[in-house]
């Protein structure tokens, strides 16, 4: 059990201050990997996931629950009751005069920077109407144990292995070795991976703070917990140390103990983001997450955290080796990261009714996701990278009673917004990085 304080919460604030950790090598960005290395690689590609067929409507449900803080699994998806929970723009013939079928193709079909919609992490199926990504579902090995090791693929940090698998290119992930476990590829292309469990088995708790400040919690104790040596990044010694993001969804089971392809999940044995996995053809089906990048709605998933506090909240893992991430240095040169903007007490009233509702209050209060803002993407900048560096901010006292308060959508105006003194961070303290990361892959920009 996590016991959170703001005194103790003010002190994760102050992580911003600290210089890089020493003995870290500055490493220069790998050129690109050989055809035979390549070759390796391209074993581990599959086609591309489908959902499952044949589930009923009320298993992949997005309705409100009623004992969200304390049940398994992913939560609410991101298709909301109101418009402060769900960020699906309207389509362009809401206040047109034009019929929708008259309109053409997304301009983002010629150029993905353009207007969206456009779908990022290319080796899964979006499902829409639910708010999920089916994806290839991948059986490695622990080294010397036979333990069965259930992961996805979702980053990489080669161009050309992006390309071929369908994954996000994340050129920062070069410089995620030292928070990454290693391992090899094998003949079926999975990896054997030299370290890291998790363990599912925990029960997923958390006790909000009072009404109107439920953020920091009382209490938190996240659902699936990695040891020492876990963390999502894997690097490939047998492959031209390419390193992956390859969050682990289930460990040390055999396929008939995780075989729920219509849903129903046990979530004492899967991620807690997983809503329905199917061992039998390989796919797994994820729960997506509404967010911003500079401005454009996104979804993206969330699967590990580097300390407690974040991966109970985020219905995700906590992996305590992505606590070796060098934080603080996002547009630096070797930085393995991109910032994330996290409000703590951004609008909640009337909860998903409110459209500018934001922020882990209103999370913690009920049960909808924050609607958090991210740095750069792909097709957005250069800069990106599934490792997020939490920036947690707060409005001040002055911000809130002079009706200032409102949702925000892009770095630069949270950044105006803390040089104007409207927002701190949290209780008061220098806004910056708050001390851990999230792992949180693109999957989508909505526009």
């Amino acid at each position: 059990m996590i016991r959170i304080t703001r005194g103790l919460l003010t002190l994760i604030a102050g992580v911003s201050a600290m210089s890089p950790l020493p003995g870290i090598a500055q490493v220069a960005a790998k050129p690109p990997i050989s055809p035979e290395a390549n070759a390796f690689h391209v074993r581990a590609k599959r086609g591309v996931a489908v959902p499952p067929q044949g589930v009923d409507d009320p298993v992949f449900a997005t309705a409100e629950p009623t004992t969200f803080n304390s049940e398994q699994g992913p939560g609410p998806g991101p298709i909301g009751p109101g418009p402060g929970c769900d960020l699906f723009p309207a389509p362009p013939s809401v206040g047109a005069s034009v019929p929708l079928s008259y309109f053409g193709p997304s301009p983002s079909t010629t150029n993905p920077s353009l207007v969206g919609p456009v779908q990022l992490l290319k080796s899964g199926t979006v499902d829409a109407a639910h708010g999920t990504i089916t994806l290839p579902l991948y059986k490695g090995a622990l080294k010397g144990t036979k333990k069965n090791v259930w992961y996805i693929l979702t980053d990489v940090d080669d161009q050309g292995v992006a390309d071929e698998l369908g994954l996000n290119f994340s050129a920062k992930l070069t410089f995620a070795s030292n928070a990454a476990r290693t391992g090899n590829l094998d003949a079926n292309g999975d990896i054997v991976f030299d370290k890291g469990t998790v363990n599912f088995a925990p029960n997923r708790d958390i006790v909000p703070g009072p009404t109107g400040a439920e953020f920091p919690p009382k209490s938190a104790t996240p659902g699936s917990v990695g040891d020492a040596n876990y963390s999502p990044f894997v690097r490939i010694e047998n492959a031209a140390n390419v390193i992956y993001n390859a969050p682990v969804v289930a460990f040390g089971v055999d396929a008939s103990q995780i075989n729920f392809p219509n849903g129903n999940v046990d979530y004492s044995k899967v991620h807690d983001q997983v809503v329905a996995i199917d061992p039998a053809n390989m796919t797994v089906t994820v729960n997506l997450i509404n967010g911003f990048s500079f401005g454009r709605p996104v979804w993206y998933l969330s699967m590990d955290a580097s300390i407690p506090l974040a991966a109970a909240i985020e219905h995700n893992t906590y992996a305590p080796l992505m606590g070796s991430l060098v934080l603080g240095h996002d547009d630096s040169f070797s930085s393995p990261i991109e910032r994330i903007f996290i409000a703590t007490n951004g609008p909640e009233n009337e909860s998903c009714n409110n459209p500018l509702r934001q922020g882990l209050s209103a999370d913690l209060a009920d049960g909808f996701r924050p609607n958090n803002v991210l740095g750069g993407i792909p097709t957005i900048a250069l800069d990106y990278s599934p490792a997020w560096d939490a920036q947690l901010y707060e409005w001040t006292p002055d911000a809130i009673s002079r009706g200032f308060r409102g949702q925000v959508r892009e770095e630069f105006q949270i950044l105006t917004f803390v040089q104007d003194g409207l927002i701190t961070g949290p209780g008061g303290a220098t806004f910056g990085s708050s001390g851990f990361s999230i792992n949180c892959p693109i999957v989508q920009r909505l526009d």
